[in-house]
Parts: structure tokens; C-alpha cells; sequence
């Protein structure tokens, strides 16, 4: 298991579209990936599951991953939110 926690600096946080883009990049690993906000977990290749957390920006989360790729799971959706989703 590798895990990573990550400062969502976005303004919008994981709402809709960041959403979408987040599960998408999520679906590209064979890993298990779950997001964890205030000790809340979800599945990270779950749209329902990752909105449902609420994440907004300035919100502190962790990425898990369990599996053949978990470091560059971890490692890709790290970057993906570090990177704003281009906004």
C-alpha cells in the first residue's frame, strides 16, 4: 500500500469537471485507489463516491493505492490535482 497526502488548491476543489478528469486518470491504473477526507474513504474510481466526499480547495486529502502500480497511481493523481486541472 502506498499513500500520499495532498493539498487541492483548485478553486473549485473535485467538483464536476475536476471530477471527471480525477476518475478518468483514476481508471487508467489496475490498483486499488481510494480517497480519504476526514477520515472518510472512498472509492477514487467512483464519481458518486469522490463527490460525495465534498472536497473543496484549500482541503487537505490523502490518495491510497493497493496494487501492481500503486506508486505511480498515487504519484499521477498527485500530480493531476497539484497541477489545478488547468484552471
Amino acid at each position: 500500500m502506498y499513500v500520499k497526502e495532498v493539498l487541492v488548491q483548485n478553486k473549485a476543489g473535485l467538483h464536476a469537471r475536476p471530477a471527471t478528469f480525477f476518475i478518468q486518470k483514476a481508471n487508467e491504473y489496475k490498483s486499488s485507489i481510494w480517497v480519504e477526507k476526514d477520515e472518510r474513504k472512498v472509492n477514487a474510481k467512483s464519481l458518486l463516491g469522490v463527490l460525495s466526499l465534498g472536497i473543496i480547495g484549500g482541503t487537505s486529502i490523502k490518495i491510497y493505492a493497493d496494487g501492481p502500480d500503486e506508486t505511480d497511481a498515487v504519484d499521477g493523481l498527485v500530480d493531476l490535482i497539484n497541477s489545478g486541472f488547468a484552471e
